[in-house]
């Protein structure tokens, strides 16, 4: 089991007004922090607000073992029961840590609610998880940033708001290259489409949404799409996504 690295984004533990806890997770490649910030801002203060982080990334500790989304989904159930220590516990996750998000949706331990955003019960092929996985381990993480500057985000987003693009991608420029390698091959190995196939209507409710200019993982079919928004959407449109998840979570109280 990876030892994941868990961080306050908003509240704490025994604040007042701090009904219930929102566990947030990354996407590969970001810290959480950087990709959630502008969002927890908008949310209500009502949530307590967790982030974890993948290894190597952000404060996440750099690892040289293999895991796989469903070993990162069973450390962020257990985590988010001790955290919330009895109120009510929902989890929203961008791209990687929205796989994370559908692997809870199958079973969803202490959550009572699930946000994906950019992101699928499948995400890209082996194949390609496996080229990208071989690459970094040549070349680095920093040889990633031309790429993710067109992949994570809309059109016009780095000429509008450039201190918070450049931000991600330098971030990207620090992440471990093996644990990033890892990564990438968790999501090689990573297909739940007949675990959420066979959900029903008792199941824990789940809000799947993603932005309309995402190249990675494409909005057809998802309950909301966001206009304007690629790949990144805490990022990119902060006040949109703390709304859909606040909508979501307030419906499911």
């Amino acid at each position: 089991m990876v030892d994941l690295t868990f961080a306050q984004l908003s509240g704490a533990e025994g604040t007042p007004g701090a009904e219930r806890v929102l566990v947030v997770g990354p996407s590969l490649g970001t810290g959480v922090a950087d990709l959630w910030r502008r969002c927890v801002a908008l949310l209500p203060s009502s949530c307590q607000v967790v982030g974890w982080d993948l290894p190597g990334h952000g404060a996440g500790t750099p690892t040289t073992t293999a895991f796989t989304v469903d070993d990162l989904a069973g450390e962020v159930r257990e985590r988010a029961g001790a955290i919330a220590a009895g109120r009510p516990v929902a989890y929203a996750g961008v791209s990687f840590g929205g796989a994370v998000g559908f692997a809870i949706a199958a079973d969803p331990g202490p959550f009572g609610a699930v946000v994906t955003l950019a992101s699928a019960p499948r995400i890209g092929t082996p194949e390609g998880w496996h080229e990208r996985a071989a690459y970094v381990r040549t070349a680095g993480t920093a040889a990633m940033v031309e790429g993710s500057a067109a992949r994570w985000f809309a059109p016009g987003f780095l000429d509008r708001d450039p201190a918070t693009g450049s931000g991600l991608l330098l971030a990207l420029q620090d992440v471990d290259d093996e644990s990033y390698a890892l990564a990438c091959e968790a999501l090689a190995s990573y297909d739940v489409r007949d675990r959420i196939a066979a959900r029903d209507a008792t199941s824990v409710p789940l809000r799947v949404a993603g932005g309309a200019a995402d190249v990675v993982v494409p909005a057809d079919g998802m309950d909301v799409v966001l206009d304007g928004v690629a790949h990144l959407p805490p990022a990119e449109d902060p006040a949109a996504t703390a709304d859909l998840i606040a909508t979501f979570l307030e419906a499911h109280r």
